[in-house]
């Protein structure tokens, strides 16, 4: 079965290789040289936020076992670091917009840092204040970055298509290659040269620093609204009459919701689902997998933005379908394929079968990223972007902080199962977010007409 783990890799390496070698003029953006090294840079900085992100991810739960925590304790921590994004993260994401956006990343990465240090303490308390930063940090790094990018692209002057290509390189370097370097990089810290499990952690720091530096060398200052006269108060107030005065907003939010909270519950179940009855599966192996996965989606994803047509909003309703559909395959097997008895061992053909099910939907996950950072800069208003994707991020942690709790409540089918409902929904909701936007524009459209044919004047 071990053959099968490197079929699956190579298979999706020479197709993501196939893809990138195969673009053609329609499948690329003309740009000028002035954008090229202001993507370069963002890109830059954005690869080694996200190395210092991917570099914990594998050793964080590894690393409280081995200071002796068990499986409730760990659940705990893994709360409140949920519960932190949702609460503190909230607050600060949203400061970001009235005390500007690269101020923000340079707190993501000192929050960040600081999180990683008191991975050295085996005290409860001290994780504990880990994990609560590490919230933060998160909620700062799906908010502030891409509101200085998109503000500062703006700013500039650049063509609004061009956000498109950043996005869709941020997400092929970001959460795919650079996540599978960080694995193969933390396995040659922990396995190879035995520095223990802290040292991914102590790596990532280092990373964090270096991205700060470029930051603060680099980048210029931008703000969504700066007026004085408006506090934290107001401008949740201002978050939340957006989102309800303007259905498309109210939409994206709860498509955004309804996929990472899939997302997010699918990282916690993917294991044992695999291995139900204890199988030997690589783990390392399978994640750098999964991450090729999530490249060939962004792969994918860039050629479909950098065409007029099919239009992004009408391309996701199949995407959801088609993520709902592999999930659905831990359901399905357990009906027609008899489940296996036999403790240990390698991975079994419904395991085969499931692993490229969620191979399929981390390519889903590939192309969300880029399509869903496309949508939002065009929907939501720039005065409050950090705050409004913030407030996003609310249910998602609720709803992740809820499956934690109850994850040994409920069967492993139902959950894949819950999942994929949540998903079909958010291809409905795709749906009435692409009408609504169509009869925006064609209104938008019949205006415009009706000031030209008033500005003529009239031959008598």
């Amino acid at each position: 079965m071990e053959v099968f783990y490197y079929l699956v890799f190579g298979a999706l390496g020479a197709v993501v290789a196939a893809l990138e070698l195969s673009k053609s003029n329609k499948d690329r953006v003309n740009t000028t040289t002035a954008f090229n090294s202001f993507k370069n840079n963002y890109l830059l900085v954005y690869s080694l936020m996200m190395a210092g992100d991917w570099l914990q991810g594998p050793y964080v739960y590894f690393l409280y076992s081995t200071y002796g925590f068990g499986k409730g304790e760990i659940g705990q921590l893994f709360i409140a670091g949920f519960g932190s994004s949702m609460l503190f993260g909230t607050i600060v994401g949203s400061l970001a917009d009235k005390q500007g956006r690269k101020r923000a990343c340079v707190t993501y990465c000192i929050t960040y840092i600081l999180s990683c240090i008191t991975k050295h303490s085996p005290q409860y308390r001290i994780l504990m204040l880990g994990r609560v930063l590490g919230g933060i940090a998160t909620s700062l790094l799906f908010s502030a970055f891409e509101s200085w990018l998109v503000a500062e692209h703006n700013k500039r002057g650049f063509e609004q298509q061009w956000l498109s290509v950043t996005f869709s390189k941020a997400i092929f370097l970001g959460n795919g290659l650079v996540a599978i370097l960080a694995g193969l990089f933390g396995n040659i810290l922990v396995d190879n040269l035995s520095l223990g499990p802290v040292a991914p952690f102590d790596a990532a720091a280092c990373f964090l620093a270096v991205g700060m530096a470029v930051i603060l060398s680099s980048w210029s200052e931008n703000y969504g609204d700066p007026s004085e006269s408006k506090d934290l108060l107001t401008q949740f107030k201002g978050a939340a009459i957006a989102i309800a005065s303007d259905e498309k907003i109210a939409l994206l939010g709860a498509i955004q919701s309804l996929f990472e909270g899939s997302m997010y519950t699918f990282v916690f179940l993917w294991t044992p689902a695999l291995s139900p009855n204890d199988e030997e599966i690589p783990h390392g192996f399978i994640f750098a997998t999964f991450m090729l996965a999530s490249m060939l989606g962004s792969s994918i994803a860039s050629r479909l933005l950098a065409r007029q047509s099919p239009k992004v909003e009408s391309f996701m309703q199949i995407v959801f379908v088609i993520s709902a559909a592999s999930l659905l395959l831990p359901i399905v097997t357990n009906i027609l394929v008899e489940p296996s008895k036999v403790k240990g061992g390698s991975i079994s053909f419904s395991g085969c079968l499931q692993l490229l099910g969620f191979c399929t939907f981390e390519a889903c996950v590939g192309i969300f990223w880029p399509s869903i950072m496309k949508m939002r800069s065009q929907y939501i208003p720039e005065e409050a972007r950090s705050t409004i994707m913030n407030f996003f991020r609310i249910p998602l942690n609720i709803f992740v902080c809820i499956v934690l709790y109850n994850v040994n409540a409920f069967p492993i089918t139902v959950m894949f199962g819950m999942c994929s409902i949540f998903l079909f929904v958010a291809s409905i909701l795709q749906r009435r977010l692409m009408v609504i936007a169509d009869k925006s524009k064609t209104e938008d459209w019949a205006s415009m007409k009706d000031k030209n044919m008033e500005a003529e004047p009239l031959n008598i």
